[in-house]
């Protein structure tokens, strides 16, 4: 019989349709090999393993089973290309179908994680990774920014979060789109804006899980930039512990979630306050102390002896000053005695050495009528006229 005119004059319902594809699929696929990459790698808590294996154009869901997990021989991650042997199965309740994977093999990283490698390379060339650049978070901010979706999960979180630890804290959200196209440009955009009107203390950047696909925008190369050049200190907050991206490292801190992002932004006020009592009783004991010694210095000074206090301070002092001033003055008097000598002494030597001294012994002066001295007597000659100067007056004589 022909499918399609079986297909074309029956009705079905949804469940017979979907059994119908199913048992087509499953019996014409029950062993399979498929390769691609690894994006949405999310284990659970039952020890089954859930992700998508894509190509450039097509995706298919897939799912390890406990058993076949606990066989793996190596740690699959987003973005690693594999080859996945198992069957095809269809999902009737919600209409999907999937490979039911019971074997895996790493052929090899998928073009995502190439691509990010040789971006990372270069970003950290260019030096904006350096621990260097990094800026300490503020003890005490007052206004935190976030730069998220306002309606995800993670604003929830750091909201939840920020009011439990410190209700004074105020929180800004600078809504962003976070995943598929232009989503890196309105991150920028929303980093700027924070930056140019200095609108927080501390800026969060980040968004809930993902895939790697999803997580792509925080790390284009304008958003990992945007976070390295803001002069507000950042922290990256990007998808769970296990996720990462670009932005990680060039933020000044980089938190596994966005709740604990706001761990870390968010100092808890009850240690706040806790410190502050700490200080406020350390500050109450010093000065209690301080006072109390001066008390007791204070009570030794009555009106009774305080006088006595007072001489028996002053009076050594007044002592030590009476010994000065005696010692300058017979210092000074010393001096003068000595100068006065001295002085006497050279007076007798100038009037012992003065010519009309001299001339009061009886000694007299001879000169030649020009006023020549003449103090050898060969170089007279007779008949010579000269002159004869005694203590008192003067005389002539002429030589003979």
């Amino acid at each position: 019989m022909n499918p399609n005119a079986l297909f074309a004059n029956n009705v079905f319902s949804v469940t017979q349709i979907t059994n119908y594809i199913k048992e087509i699929l499953e019996t014409s696929f029950s062993t399979i090999k498929i390769e691609g990459e690894i994006s949405n790698w999310r284990p659970s808590a039952a020890g089954h393993i859930y992700f998508t294996l894509k190509d450039s154009n097509a995706q298919i869901k897939a799912v390890i089973f406990r058993g076949a997990a606990s066989k793996l021989s190596f740690k699959p991650k987003d973005g690693d290309k594999v080859c996945c042997t198992g069957s095809l199965s269809v999902y009737a309740p919600q209409g999907n179908y999937q490979i039911i994977v019971t074997s895996m093999e790493n052929t090899g990283s998928g073009n995502i994680l190439q691509m990010l490698e040789e971006r990372k390379k270069k970003l950290a060339a260019e030096g904006l990774f350096d621990s260097d650049k990094k800026k300490q978070l503020p003890a005490f901010p007052k206004t935190i920014g976030v730069v998220t979706s306002p309606t995800g999960a993670a604003i929830r979180d750091i909201l939840n979060v920020t009011k439990r630890r410190n209700k004074n804290i105020n929180v800004i959200v600078l809504p962003a789109i976070v995943q598929g196209e232009g989503a890196d440009k309105t991150i920028v955009k929303m980093i700027e804006t924070a930056n140019f009107y200095h609108l927080c203390d501390i800026l969060i950047v980040g968004r809930g899980g993902g895939s790697l696909e999803d997580l792509l925008p925080f790390s284009e190369e304008s958003v990992v930039r945007a976070v390295a050049n803001s002069k507000i200190p950042t922290i990256s907050a990007v998808g769970h512990e296990i996720d990462w991206a670009l932005c990680d490292y060039s933020a000044d801190f980089r938190a596994p979630t966005p709740s604990a992002a706001a761990e870390m932004a968010v100092p808890l006020l009850a240690d706040i306050q806790n410190t502050i009592s700490l200080y406020k009783q350390t500050i109450y004991e010093a000065v209690k102390q301080k006072t109390e010694q001066k008390r007791l210095l204070i009570r030794n000074f009555n009106p009774e002896n305080f006088e006595v206090r007072f001489r028996n301070i002053q009076q050594p002092l007044l002592n030590r000053f009476e010994t000065c001033y005696e010692n300058l003055r017979n210092n000074l008097n010393d001096r003068i005695k000595d100068y006065r000598q001295t002085i006497k002494n050279a007076v007798t030597i100038l009037e012992n050495a003065s010519p009309q001294t001299i001339f009061n012994r009886g000694y007299s002066m001879v000169t030649d009528e020009n006023g020549n001295v003449i103090r050898d007597a060969n170089i007279v000659k007779a008949g010579q006229k000269i002159k004869i100067k005694p203590a008192a007056g003067e005389f002539s004589a002429k030589v003979e």
